[in-house]
């Protein structure tokens, strides 16, 4: 549909002393602090995994070694997605609007709409963590009890019993977190870096990592966490659905991906016929991971 003179009747006339509605503070990107991004010139990009070797074994005197083999593991592809949205408005409410409301303020509203789309996009893939529904190259959910190593065997980035925001389940995830290993069980040095929640329990983590006493006890002990130095960021997300979960980002490379192969464009063109303006916005990108060692989470309780 056009947007039409019945569609902005006010702006023909004068006497508005101000519109409403549009013009509201955003907050800043966000979803550059979820995911490390890499720019693409193909339709789609592809991580291949490999396997590694195992551990040495004894050579007993006089006798051959043995041999190990490295493969080709899991494969995930990002494929690229167009995010499109545009408005149409006929030429006389374009030339009889007394305000600039339906020409450029409808372009930065385009804007807007656009800039939120791919922050919902990019929030979503957390969203979905423990969504069965949405899938990564091992066939997992981002964040379970059951990863596959491709050489045999299970490993999990799940917190073994779901809990709400607290000391206890943060130590116990940096545990967890150190005690990774690569495809064929072999210890890796994996960190906890960045502690990411929605904005529900903000207050909750700054009390729990700014306290340089144990949390909510008459007990002189340290906080251990503080001391430690264990997380470098706490990342609030506004567009986390969750009020409960939490997700802790590691230092594990070729994780958390953002992937543009076109930026955010804008183009005007009218139609011969009707005489109508029509805007459009779109850009091209795709939000996913690759290794589900670079993140670790619950549900909550």
């Amino acid at each position: 549909m056009a947007i039409n003179s019945a569609s902005f009747a006010k702006t023909l006339w004068p006497g508005i002393n101000e519109w409403y509605g549009r013009s509201y503070s955003e907050w800043p990107v966000e979803y550059t602090e979820l995911f490390d991004i890499t720019s693409s010139n193909r339709a789609y990009e592809e991580d291949v995994g490999t396997t590694g070797f195992g551990l040495a074994q004894v050579k007993p005197e006089g006798q051959g070694l043995a041999y190990d083999e490295e493969s080709q593991a899991f494969v995930t592809r990002y494929a690229h997605v167009v995010y499109a949205l545009g408005f149409v408005v006929t030429r006389e409410i374009y030339e009889d609007d007394q305000y600039d409301i339906v020409g450029k303020r409808r372009a930065e509203a385009l804007a807007f709409s656009m800039r939120q789309t791919k922050e919902i996009n990019g929030a979503n893939v957390y969203n979905r963590a423990f969504n069965a529904s949405y899938l990564g190259g091992d066939g997992s959910a981002m964040i379970v009890n059951d990863h596959a190593n491709f050489s045999g065997g299970t490993w999990s980035n799940l917190l073994a019993t779901a809990a709400d925001l607290s000391e206890a389940a943060l130590e116990q995830a940096c545990i967890d977190i150190m005690k990774y290993t690569n495809d064929r069980g072999l210890r890796i040095s994996v960190m906890p870096e960045s502690l990411i929640i929605p904005v529900d329990t903000l207050f909750e983590a700054k009390r729990i990592l700014g306290s340089d006493g144990r949390v909510a006890t008459a007990d002189n002990d340290l906080n251990a966490l503080k001391a430690m130095g264990k997380f470098t960021k706490v990342i609030v997300n506004h567009y986390l659905t969750d009020t409960d979960a939490w997700f802790i980002r590691t230092n594990v490379q070729n994780g958390m991906k953002c992937m543009e192969r076109r930026n955010m464009d804008f183009g005007i063109d009218n139609d011969f016929d009707t005489e109508n303006a029509k805007y459009k916005a779109s850009e091209r990108y795709v939000f996913g991971w690759t290794d589900p060692r670079a993140i670790y989470g619950t549900p909550g309780a």
